[in-house]
């Protein structure tokens, strides 16, 4: 979803930093090859990750929702050297095809990947992290807020997406619809949780920067 008038987004994304070659590889196969494509950052979002993830400096990552890897190459390529991101994806058809991607980049030896419930998954990971992305089903994204706020280093940040979902937060609700339910709830928590401090960008469908106190 676009919230800027169409010419104006053009130059918008005209005017930032082009996404890698090898990403450009990794849209074509993933729309020739996998379901739901449309679920791909894009290379103007991922170029919003990758400044994120630069300016941060992380040690350590954790990304909710692999999907084929877009956003986890864009996020590694602000990690340390010796730095690692944590994926997780509940999909593990995917698997092989993030692997290929991962080992086709720089960062392919400081991915981790993780197949399962992010629910089960988290509560076993014995570190903290610098930087989260959560790119997940919607209706547990409280849930993955509970579970990762004391595992983000003061002064880390929580990235999260589709925080608009495609405009319906500001629409009528459809009682039936738990995902929009989901991402309002979401995004009243974030507003005032007094441990976080948080800004919506309107950057395609809405990505929200929380900054730990």
């Amino acid at each position: 979803m676009h919230f800027l008038p169409e010419k104006l987004d053009h130059y918008v994304v005209e005017h930032s930093q082009q996404e890698p070659k090898l990403l450009q590889e990794l849209t074509r196969e993933t729309y020739q090859k996998i379901l739901q494509p449309i679920m791909l950052s894009g290379p103007y979002q991922g170029r919003v990750l990758s400044m994120i993830s630069k300016i941060v400096r992380p040690n350590a990552i954790l990304e909710l929702g692999t999907f084929t890897g877009y956003a986890t190459l864009c996020l590694a390529e602000g990690l340390h050297s010796n730095g690692v991101i944590h994926t997780i994806d509940i999909n593990e058809e995917l698997h092989d095809f993030q692997r290929k991607y991962f080992d086709k980049s720089d960062f392919g030896h400081q991915i981790i990947q993780h197949t399962g419930n992010a629910l089960d998954i988290i509560p076993e990971l014995n570190k903290t992290f610098d930087l989260v992305f959560i790119d997940a089903d919607k209706p547990n994204y409280s849930n993955y807020f509970h579970l990762i706020i004391d595992k983000l280093n003061l002064g880390g940040i929580i990235l999260s997406d589709n925080v608009l979902w495609h405009g319906k937060v500001v629409e009528a609700i459809d009682e039936k619809d738990k995902s929009t339910k989901a991402v309002l709830e979401y995004n009243t928590l974030l507003k005032n949780d007094p441990r976080i401090e948080t800004v919506v960008l309107p950057i395609r469908d809405g990505l929200t920067i929380s900054r730990k106190k």
